[in-house]
């Protein structure tokens, strides 16, 4: 069923980036995804640049649920939060294993996926600023990576180029375009 609406878990943090935390919820919405944006630590987020916005409810709310995408943005202290967070671990742990969709950008990849072990023996991007966390020599210098399950991207430039690939890999090609060109028109 192509067209299903696919159920996308955004778990943001105190200090998340906010560029790539409402780039992705914003994209995969315009694209018909049930996009839930749920904190691991406080309804109300002030993410790292200042900007505060509210999460529609908490990690902890969403343990039973299942999800054809978890992804996550970046941003410090944001993806520190987030690597802190245990209920998230499960979350992400039981998506790798049930081989369904997950993914991050900026920090989030070094800080939180590769701290929990989901980006190895694969490849990887992230923010050149966290290379060095990721000891596996598995990084590849793309805007966005695709392995298997995973997908990685490097950061709030390549935001909508990642959520982008994430309404491909959820929906099609031709859903991936539809929302491109949507995106570039000019919103009243």
């Amino acid at each position: 069923m192509p067209n299903q609406q696919k159920q996308v878990l955004v778990p943001v943090a105190q200090g998340t980036e906010e560029m790539e935390a409402i780039t992705i919820i914003d994209v995969l919405r315009r694209a018909g995804a049930n996009v839930i944006v749920a904190s691991v630590d406080d309804i109300n987020i002030k993410a790292s640049g200042g900007i505060e916005f509210k999460a529609n409810r908490l990690i902890k709310d969403c343990m039973d649920e299942q999800f054809d995408l978890i992804v996550l943005p970046g941003g410090i202290p944001g993806a520190h939060n987030l690597r802190d967070s245990k209920e998230l671990e499960i979350l992400l742990k039981k998506q790798a294993e049930q081989q369904k969709y997950y993914g991050a950008i900026c920090a989030s990849p070094a800080v939180v996926l590769h701290h929990y072990g989901l980006v190895t023996p694969g490849k990887v991007t992230c923010h050149p600023g966290f290379v060095d966390q990721i000891d596996n020599g598995n990084i590849v210098e793309s805007n966005v990576v695709v392995d298997g399950n995973c997908i990685t991207s490097r950061g709030a430039g390549t935001a909508c180029d990642f959520a982008l690939n994430l309404v491909e890999l959820l929906y099609s090609t031709e859903k991936k375009n539809q929302v491109s060109y949507g995106l570039a028109l000019p919103v009243d």
